[in-house]
């Protein structure tokens, strides 16, 4: 009998206020929305990427996921999915497979996909030139508009405008995701189907470098001028306190500022989120960077991006030069023809590269917007228009409502959200009916569930040995550190071992800190792999519930080369021992 786990802790209710009509937005097959009782007929799992949820507000970027993955499964089409479907926990986005049972369909859907792959893989960086240049456009209007003497009814139409370019901007990120996935799971098939490690097949893409570690290059590069001009001992503060001290020195601790903000204007424009609307921009709060740049400071060795290029050059030719070696006839033959696809159509890099324009960047006008509004009306609290729903949002703009009217609704909404975040370290990773497999490649290779990761939601809570996916190679034994917010991350210490749910490109200065990573989500694709294997440290993905198995402090063993993570000592019972 299918193990099935109840989503009656959901059932109380949702936002304060709500009804349907708020939340309803286009879908194309399913439609989202919060937990019923009869969704445990159905396999869901909280999503990684949101580890703080949705306010009301930016609940509309879920019905924009739901949409533009429907639609980019059906237009590709994808054979057997038909993209994703959402139900809210609270304010936590669990994700559910939109199945396509049809033979019918199937078959046509697969007939399809073998006649356009070939049109968008010959146009694919031409594609990806034209796309950036359209988000690049929208991009520049919404960072550069000024709110300054606008009325209500601007406010309005700014935020309507940012809606539509948020809803284009996704439907960019799944236009563009699922054939690249696709490919790239015709090189894994083939790989896998003559006897080729699948670990090894992540190496084969690795090495070109993204507009995120551009990013990274140019922190370090802020590193480097800190210690030239000598004002490192400024960054002894805490992060929110450093700008000001910086300030406060003058000389050459301006200097620097200078060119502190310059960096903020190109790269600043990033939240530590993906699509989170309750996360200030790095051009907003400067805590963040400023953090992570104090830890590099303190770090005894400066991370060198050109060697690591250089080594993860090697370690992909030599990973293609060993497939190469087990392979003769039409499988050497079809692997050489889809190598050199992937290479171009690289979904690892460009998995990386489009963080940059999309996920960490393209609902920051949604904020900017609803902060616009709070100011505007005198909110009680500067971000209390994330609380209203956009039909709400607009009324206010409309003149149709009063702030006034709404204001005790968002308060209590506000509430709700903060209530709910204690919850999340113990809500469950997975809720309904629990399957045994499933069909979508986005839910097998970017959330990494494979036959492992079921296993791990099955097993015993008391287990000290977890198998995942072996993401990079290497072992190593320390520290655990269990965070779910990368808004967390200026709390690391050099050496320790990050366990998380899964991480994405605002994570990535983590990995100049620690020594090994582990996440409950992911497979040979995701952020945590790639850059694990960037950065030369052991990472194990997939484990399912690392991030409830293990605490802050257990000594743990990574061993990325075999996919187990092994808890040496529990940080409890260090404890006890010392007591004794």
């Amino acid at each position: 009998m299918a193990e099935v786990i109840p989503v009656d802790m959901f059932l109380d209710g949702w936002y304060p206020g709500w009804t349907p009509e708020l939340t309803d937005d286009p879908w194309l097959r399913e439609r989202s929305g919060p937990f019923t009782k009869a969704d445990e007929g159905k396999f869901w799992f909280v999503d990684f990427h949101w580890p703080r949820g949705f306010s009301p507000l930016g609940f509309h970027f879920v019905n924009a996921a739901a949409l533009t993955t429907q639609i980019a499964a059906h237009q590709l089409p994808l054979p057997p999915a038909g993209g994703l479907v959402q139900r809210m926990g609270g304010p936590f986005l669990f994700e559910g497979e939109v199945s396509v049972t049809s033979e019918w369909e199937v078959m046509n859907r697969a007939a399809r996909i073998e006649k356009n792959m070939p049109k968008f893989l010959a146009s694919f960086e031409a594609t990806w030139e034209e796309r950036k240049w359209e988000l690049e456009l929208g991009l520049n209007h919404f960072e550069s508009y000024d709110f300054n003497g606008r009325s209500l009814a601007d406010i309005g139409q700014y935020m309507h405008d940012a809606f539509v370019f948020q809803m284009r901007s996704w439907e960019i990120h799944f236009e563009l995701m699922y054939p690249l996935l696709a490919i790239y799971l015709q090189l894994y098939g083939l790989c896998a189907g003559n006897g080729i490690d699948p670990g090894a097949i992540a190496k084969m893409l690795q090495g070109r470098d993204s507009k995120i570690m551009e990013t990274d290059r140019a922190m370090w590069g802020l590193v480097d001028e800190a210690k030239r001009l000598g004002v490192t001992e400024h960054f002894r503060n805490e992060p929110d306190q450093i700008r000001g001290a910086l300030a406060q020195a003058g000389g050459n601790a301006s200097v620097w500022l200078t060119k502190f903000d310059d960096f903020l204007k190109v790269y600043g424009w990033r939240t530590e989120g993906i699509a989170d609307i309750n996360i200030p921009a790095w051009i907003e709060n400067q805590a963040s960077p400023l953090g992570q740049i104090r830890n590099f400071i303190e770090m005894p060795e400066r991370h060198d991006f050109d060697a690591a290029k250089v080594a993860a050059h090697a370690e992909r030719d030599e990973a293609i030069d060993q497939a190469r070696s087990q392979l003769s006839g039409e499988a050497l033959a079809g692997f050489n023809q889809l190598i050199d696809i992937c290479t171009v159509a690289n979904f690892s890099w460009w998995n990386e590269d489009h963080n940059y324009y999309i996920d960490l960047r393209s609902s920051i006008p949604i904020r900017r917007g609803a902060l616009a509004l709070g100011a505007a009306c005198g909110a009680d609290q500067y971000d209390d228009g994330t609380f209203l729903f956009r039909p709400e949002f607009y009324a206010v703009c409309r003149g149709d409502k009063q702030w006034k009217d709404l204001q005790s609704i968002a308060t209590a909404r506000h509430q709700y959200y903060d209530d709910w975040q204690l919850k999340r370290p113990t809500i469950p990773k997975a809720v309904g009916t629990l399957p045994d497999r499933v069909d979508d490649p986005v839910l097998i290779e970017i959330f990494g569930m494979h036959k492992h990761y079921f296993e791990g939601l099955k097993a015993d809570a008391h287990v000290t040995e977890l198998k995942g996916f072996p993401a990079s190679a290497g072992v190593y034994q320390g520290k655990a550190r269990v965070m779910l917010s990368a808004m967390e991350l200026f709390d690391l210490e050099e050496g320790e071992i990050l366990v998380t749910e899964a991480t994405s490109p605002n994570w990535t200065p983590a990995f100049a800190i620690i020594s090994a990573c582990v996440c409950d989500g992911g497979g040979s694709l995701t952020h945590a792999a790639t850059v694990s294997r960037e950065y030369g440290i052991p990472c194990v993905v997939g484990t399912s519930v690392a991030t409830q198995r293990i605490q802050t402090g257990d000594i743990i063993e990574v061993d990325g080369t075999r996919g187990i993570v092994t808890i040496i000592e529990r940080v409890g019972s260090a404890a006890a021992a010392d007591s004794e």
